[in-house]
């Protein structure tokens, strides 16, 4: 494997990590304080390329890959995760959903603004009794003429109140029937259909998180993604590549807090000398910096599976497994390493602490891509 990032992986980079720096660092705790989902931001976003960084340039795009997306959402995670998630949400889910699945008029309809950030994307296939378990989702479909009426509700949506456009899954056949789900596009303002509760979270504040509603929603049929009954199987390939993309996003959020306690631990003095230079804190910072560079080489793989067709699946759960649990821990040991102050909001270490925890919960969590590794193990064997 090229361990040397192509020239196009480090423009990105530069031009993220001095937009974050610009735009994102200044409002970070602002914007976290007061639960606010900076929609201007991603409008900026857009005119950089960022809303559509996988998207064709022929559909508005940048026409970029898997390795420049996630070098993108490292570098915003490395200042705020909410941000980082927003981007991962609308690029991976949606708007890859209607570019993988749409038709050629459905792509020319929707992908050019979301793009642009003239519209911000949102998926819905989580219900408040159905998280891993999609199959016995209770938000229905019924076909009515042309139109398909929808009835039921989402929770956890990202981007729930503020979307544009929402990919929806719903139920259109028998239970736990995997060809009975369907993807619908509906756009804000349509009859029946508006944003819910707004979840007060722990973490991740300034990435909106909202209810569906759906009473008695007509949808025109030029608005199902793919075929009827194939929306299950389009969720999880979307997943698959998704996942990827939480795996950059806990691999920025983990970079920022070890970039921070490693600033911190060479400028706190006790006995006489940085504390970098005890044992104790120094092995902390040894096993952070290893996390860290683990988490980049399966990533790395898991972009080079979905650039080259390889197995997404298996790479893309083992990327967001490790690099998810990783996170978490390196946000708690720079708490640590900043003693009393990292319990603190005058420091950042507490806020990657807080946004850590939703990469093991997000897009199927730690305990389902273990389900998932295991079972391509035994079906598939080790390679």
């Amino acid at each position: 494997m090229d361990f040397q990032e192509k020239d196009t992986i480090a423009a990105i980079r530069g031009m993220v990590r001095d937009f974050a720096a610009q735009e994102i660092a200044p409002n970070v705790m602002d914007w976290d304080e007061r639960q606010h989902f900076p929609r201007d931001l991603f409008r900026k976003m857009g005119e950089l390329g960022l809303m559509g960084i996988l998207v064709p340039e022929a559909y508005g795009g940048s026409g970029l890959g898997y390795h420049e997306y996630v070098a993108a959402i490292e570098e915003l995670s490395a200042v705020c995760g909410a941000v980082g998630l927003s981007m991962a949400a609308h690029n991976s889910l949606c708007t890859n959903h209607i570019l993988t699945f749409g038709n050629e008029e459905q792509k020319q309809r929707w992908l050019p603004a979301l793009a642009s950030g003239e519209h911000v994307g949102a998926w819905g296939l989580t219900e408040a009794g159905t998280g891993s378990d999609a199959m016995r989702m209770q938000c229905t479909a019924t076909q009515d003429g042309d139109d398909w009426i929808l009835n039921g509700t989402k929770n956890w949506i990202t981007h729930g109140l503020s979307a544009e456009v929402t990919v929806v899954l719903a139920r259109t056949g028998e239970l736990l029937d995997s060809r009975g789900i369907t993807a619908f596009v509906v756009e804000r303002g349509c009859p029946g259909f508006k944003g819910g509760k707004k979840e007060n979270k722990l973490g991740m504040r300034a990435s909106e998180t909202a209810e569906l509603i759906f009473e008695d929603c007509r949808i025109p049929s030029k608005n199902v993604l793919g075929e009827v009954g194939g929306g299950f199987v389009q969720a999880m390939k979307i997943l698959d590549g998704g996942r990827i993309s939480i795996a950059a996003l806990s691999m920025g959020i983990g970079r920022g807090a070890f970039d921070a306690a490693v600033q911190y631990a060479k400028q706190r003095e006790q006995f006489g000398r940085p504390i970098a230079q005890f044992q104790g804190i120094g092995f902390k910072l040894a096993d952070m910096a290893v996390k860290l560079e683990a988490s980049r080489g399966l990533i790395a793989k898991a972009c080079h599976a979905k650039e080259h067709r390889g197995d997404v699946t298996r790479f893309g759960a083992m990327a967001k497994y490790l690099a998810s649990e990783a996170c978490v821990e390196i946000a708690t040991d720079a708490v640590q390493v900043f003693g009393g102050y990292g319990y603190t909001k005058d420091f950042p270490v507490e806020k990657f602490y807080r946004d850590s925890k939703l990469c093991t919960i997000g897009e199927g969590t730690s305990e389902i891509q273990k389900l998932v590794i295991s079972r391509g193990l035994v079906s598939n064997g080790v390679n």
